[in-house]
């Protein structure tokens, strides 16, 4: 019988974050597999744990992987971690737990930090729908294409990023969504020296170039407006107009903003969306 696979969410900077879940899971499985041996041992120092570790990442996970599945089938179970946050979410980790699927090897989540949620959630943007895109590339072309493949994306996007390249960053977001476009930018998330920045495009682009940006960042950007079509409905204008609202839109704003675009009348969809809401 095989072993099972655990992918313990570690912190992202407070080690107060670490669940009592976690850190059983980690006395109890037979090994650990590691992004960065080294962080992760500094971990189960604090912790007072003693297991054997062995490094699974980028440059390694298709060797690594086989080792690790292969000790999985003779049935010991391993932890799966990374330097911080949730494994196999954008990392390597995803192809190890492939070839457990693949192989019929139990997988068993043990939540916990994840720093595209927790950045998510302190925005003030709209949380119903969301894509995580991750770090953009570092190769321009394929930078570009990404971000022109968001262009009419209407869900809240979220995206990584080192502070060295992060006025860059901002510059292409800019560029692509235009600099009226709403953001937050969540520093040091659980850290001491967390901050949660809400503007707009262009003001992070004016704050940044005065104030070396400092620390990782995770960067939330609203979504696109929702799209037109050639004819539309009183009613599907007033549900464009409650979606802006819920972006933060005031309802007069709103409600002129569907009317340039669908050509209804702004007074009608005003009264509409006030009688929807007096409905409620």
């Amino acid at each position: 019988m095989s072993g099972t696979l655990y992918l313990v969410a570690t912190p992202i900077g407070n080690l107060g974050d670490f669940s009592p879940r976690a850190l059983e899971t980690l006395n109890t499985v037979d090994f650990i597999a590691a992004e960065d041996t080294r962080v992760s041992l500094k971990l189960l120092n604090h912790f007072s744990l003693k297991k054997p570790l062995v490094s699974y990442h980028e440059h390694n996970h298709i060797s690594a992987g086989q080792s690790i599945l292969n000790r999985l089938l003779s049935g010991e179970s391993c932890a799966l971690v990374t330097d911080a946050g949730t494994p196999a979410i954008s990392d390597p980790g995803e192809d190890l737990v492939r070839l457990c699927a693949e192989n019929d090897v139990p997988v068993i989540s043990i939540p916990g930090c994840c720093a595209a949620v927790n950045a998510l959630a302190v925005s003030g943007l709209p949380t119903g729908r969301f894509t995580f895109e991750g770090f953009l590339s570092m190769n321009k072309k394929s930078r570009r294409d990404h971000l022109n493949s968001l262009k009419r994306e209407e869900r809240t996007m979220i995206f990584h990023e080192a502070p060295h390249k992060l006025c860059a960053t901002l510059e292409d977001l800019a560029e692509t969504f235009g600099e009226d476009r709403r953001i937050a930018l969540c520093r040091e998330l659980t850290k001491l020296h967390e901050e949660t920045r809400r503007c707009t495009i262009g003001e992070a682009i004016g704050h940044f170039r005065a104030t070396a940006p400092k620390g990782e960042f995770v960067l939330v950007v609203e979504g696109a407006a929702p799209r037109i079509s050639e004819e539309i409905t009183l009613e599907e204008g007033v549900e464009m107009v409650e979606t802006l609202i819920e972006r933060g839109t005031r309802l007069k704003e709103a409600a002129k903003e569907v009317a340039e675009h669908t050509g209804l009348s702004k007074n009608e969809l005003y009264h509409a969306v006030i009688s929807a809401q007096s409905a409620e």
